[in-house]
């Protein structure tokens, strides 16, 4: 489990563009030719968790919790494998705010706006992995804790856009709440499929909310 220990206003936050960098340098306690995992050490903060590939499913959950490297958690486990069952080469682990907090009700009660304007970076970056001509595949996984914190809707929405920019495709997995919430990863069938996901119909309905 991670509990937060502090605030992240408190910490140096790495800057993404730098945080990349040095998780392409080889030398790490991991193979960078089969991880993508930015900043590339356990810190309170995470930006991108993944494997390489060409074909990518890129997984948005609301924040990380323990994962790493070779050491996923079972929310991973189970993105892992249903991005593998369903055609994908690898998954990229997004999350709509980087602060690291196994549960939703320890993170922070206010956006830290250098942390988020970073982790858009990263968000960009993950959907331009995909090369000029290929729409990226965005898959939808946070559940009813996006009603955590007020401030996560407002996020989801810078990310929508950026989406629309990069011609995102969104999806969800299973079944949704009775408010339209797309269903977290971890108590999926291992069968699940990804069917298509209005995003900013969902955006709208939550803001009203």
């Amino acid at each position: 489990m991670h509990i937060p220990k502090s605030i992240t206003t408190e910490l140096a936050v790495m800057e993404f563009d730098r945080a990349l960098e040095k998780a392409l340098t080889p030398g790490q306690e991991y193979d960078i030719d089969r991880w993508l995992f930015v900043p590339p050490m356990y810190d309170e903060y995470r930006y991108i968790l993944g494997t390489r590939g060409e074909n990518p499913l890129i997984c948005i959950g609301i924040n990380p919790s323990t994962a790493r490297p070779g050491d996923l958690d079972n929310t991973l486990k189970s993105v892992e494998r249903i991005a593998l069952g369903n055609g994908y080469d690898s998954f990229i682990m997004f999350n709509v705010y980087a602060q690291r907090a196994t549960r939703p009700e320890d993170m922070e009660q206010q956006c830290n706006a250098l942390l988020h304007q970073e982790n858009m970076k990263a968000f960009a970056y993950v959907l331009d992995l995909y090369g000029k001509g290929h729409r990226p595949a965005v898959w939808a996984a946070w559940g009813t804790i996006i009603e955590k914190r007020p401030y996560l809707a407002h996020c989801l929405s810078d990310m929508i856009k950026i989406g629309q920019e990069k011609g995102a495709r969104w999806f969800s997995c299973g079944n949704r709440s009775k408010k339209g919430h797309p269903h977290h990863p971890l108590y999926l069938r291992k069968d699940a499929v990804p069917e298509p996901f209005d995003a900013g119909a969902y955006l709208e309905s939550l803001l009203k909310s």
